[in-house]
């Protein structure tokens, strides 16, 4: 996964993105399993969860504001030697059975904040790491590595190290972030943007942060792969929340066996990352956006008919491949047209806005199974999927890759 045409730099850029998503893929359920020993309230153990996922909706822009104010590299390298020492804080905690839940919903929240700036200064940098053409495939192979250790490797050995020791997943969740702080550290320095050592907005995060979200929507083809990215989460978020039902009352699929079903959409995604770049260089980044809008609409469609556990599986693996594709295609399209010095800004409202609609989706997805049961949610899913595609067609339009829409040398952060 990791060419070596891409560099070194590259390679000790994967490796910490990697090492990043197993502790993650460890301590996320670690998280849930913990919250369900220590009581037995639904929503106790929900606050877990929401206290996890509300920082990048909340303070997603300032991430991206702050990973533009700041070296990068060491940006990354200082928010993952500090998520090292909350979670190890935590792990001793658990240890010494001082764990509540208060402590794991702060915890969580913790680790999510910190998390939003190192995604943003890690979107931002790889511009720098990589040549402008290799982006596509470079961030393939990120999301590729990423689903194998977070899919295949972290989520599957969680509850194994949970069963053995409860404070087991977080101390080597502890010992990942270590791990990508220092090699985070090792990446070579890269020339300083002129926007970032000193600009007019600075003394204001906040007015920094929204320089990204105005350059955003002022960039015509950037907001409307934005703005059909929140439509897609829209009925991906809804289709993630009642998938275990779905599965189980509608495919079918034997209790025990659910864990096989969810490996084939992980090995989709796989499939999809890595054929990211190879897309985007026969058919140019917007076909590839557009195609792959159009593939996952009849997959969905596919899996909504479907009423077998092996039907259903596949049409959710092309699905989730065209999932990782999109991802990597458009991280790969802001990368390249996003001036160097607004980049964590842009990256962050990107994701923010895209991210925007996936409690709404979640949300109606589960009044929806209750009120309909869960069977129409699939076909409710391909149907946004249908509506986002249509529009995309008309407004996605374009021939050329990336180089032919900015053929200038773009500097480096």
């Amino acid at each position: 996964m990791t060419a070596p045409l891409l560099g070194r730099d590259y390679r000790l850029l994967w490796a910490a993105a990697v090492s990043s998503r197993f502790g993650d893929a460890l301590r996320t359920p670690a998280l849930a399993l913990l919250a369900a020993t220590l009581t037995r309230d639904p929503r106790a153990v929900a606050a877990v969860t929401v206290a996890g996922q509300l920082p990048p909706l909340l303070l997603g822009l300032l991430g991206g504001a702050y990973a533009d104010r700041w070296d990068r590299r060491r940006t990354m390298a200082a928010v993952d030697g500090l998520r090292a020492g909350v979670v190890a804080a935590l792990a001793a905690l658990v240890v010494t059975g001082r764990a509540g839940v208060a402590t794991l919903a702060v915890a969580a929240f913790l680790l999510a904040a910190l998390g939003t700036v190192f995604d943003a200064a890690s979107f931002a940098v790889l511009p720098s790491v990589v040549p402008s053409a290799a982006l596509p495939t470079a961030n393939g192979r990120l999301q590729a590595g990423t689903a194998v250790a977070g899919g295949f490797l972290g989520a599957p050995l969680a509850g194994l190290l949970f069963a053995i020791s409860a404070a087991l997943p977080f101390t080597l969740d502890a010992l990942t972030f270590a791990a990508a702080a220092l090699l985070a550290l090792a990446l070579r320095p890269g020339p300083r943007a002129a926007g970032r050592r000193g600009t007019p907005e600075r003394g204001s995060v906040w007015r920094e942060a929204w320089a990204g979200v105005r350059w955003l929507r002022r960039d015509p083809v950037l907001w409307r792969v934005t703005v059909a990215t929140t439509g897609s989460n829209l009925a991906i978020s809804g289709l993630m929340a009642v998938l275990v039902l779905y599965a189980l009352a509608v495919l079918r699929v034997p209790p025990a066996a659910y864990g096989l079903f969810a490996a084939g959409a992980v090995v989709g995604g796989l499939a999809g990352a890595l054929g990211a770049g190879r897309l985007a260089a026969r058919f140019g980044t917007l076909p590839a956006l557009r195609g792959v809008l159009l593939a996952q609409t009849v997959a969905l469609a596919g899996f909504a008919a479907a009423r077998h556990p092996l039907a259903g599986g596949v049409a959710l693996a092309c699905f989730a491949a065209g999932t990782t594709v999109w991802n990597s295609l458009w991280s790969a399209y802001g990368q390249r047209h996003v001036p160097p010095d607004l980049l964590g800004r842009v990256g962050a409202a990107q994701r923010v806005v895209g991210l925007a609609s996936a409690p709404v989706g979640a949300a109606l997805a589960g009044i929806a199974g209750e009120a309909y049961g869960v069977a129409p949610v699939g076909w409710a899913a391909a149907g946004v999927f249908a509506l986002v595609t249509t529009v995309a067609w008309r407004t996605l339009r374009g021939t050329g890759s990336l180089a032919e829409r900015r053929t200038e040398p773009v500097a480096h952060p």
